[in-house]
C-alpha cells in the first residue's frame, strides 16, 4: 500500500486517489488522512474532493466525520464556480436542508459557507 500512496502523489486531478479510497475503504483507515491530504493537494477543481466527501458520508458519516469536514472545507475553497459544492447540501445535510438552514448555519461552518455562496441574497 505504501507504494500505491507514493504513486498517488502523481495523481493529476484526484480521480485515482478517489478510486483508491472507494476500492479499498475496508482497509485504508490508517492511510485515510494521507489520502485525503493528497486529494486536496491535487484536485484543483474540487470535483473529486466533493465526491470523496459524499462517498465517506454514505459509508459512515460518524466514523468519517472529521475527514468529511476537511474534504468539504477544501471543496468550498476549490470550487469557485460552484459546480460541485451544491450537491453537498442535499447529500450531506439531507433533502430538507433548506427548512433547517438557520439552525444548520448556526451549528456548521461548512454548511454556512456553502449556503452563502450558493444563495448570497439570503439572510441566515
Amino acid at each position: 500500500m505504501e507504494e500505491m500512496i507514493k504513486r498517488l502523489a502523481d495523481d493529476p486531478d484526484g480521480l485515482a486517489t478517489y478510486e483508491f479510497i472507494a476500492n479499498n475503504i475496508e482497509s485504508i483507515d490508517p492511510l485515510l488522512p494521507r489520502l485525503i491530504e493528497n486529494m486536496i493537494m491535487v484536485d484543483a477543481s474540487g470535483q473529486f474532493t466533493v465526491s470523496a466527501a459524499r462517498y465517506l458520508n454514505a459509508i459512515d458519516p460518524e466514523k468519517y466525520a472529521a475527514h468529511i469536514q476537511n474534504l468539504i472545507s477544501a471543496a468550498i475553497d476549490k470550487d469557485r464556480e460552484r459546480v460541485y459544492i451544491g450537491s453537498l447540501l442535499t447529500d450531506i445535510w439531507g433533502p430538507d436542508y433548506a427548512s433547517r438552514a438557520d439552525s444548520l448555519a448556526a451549528s456548521d461552518r461548512n454548511f454556512r459557507r456553502i449556503y452563502q455562496r450558493l444563495h448570497p441574497a439570503s439572510i441566515i
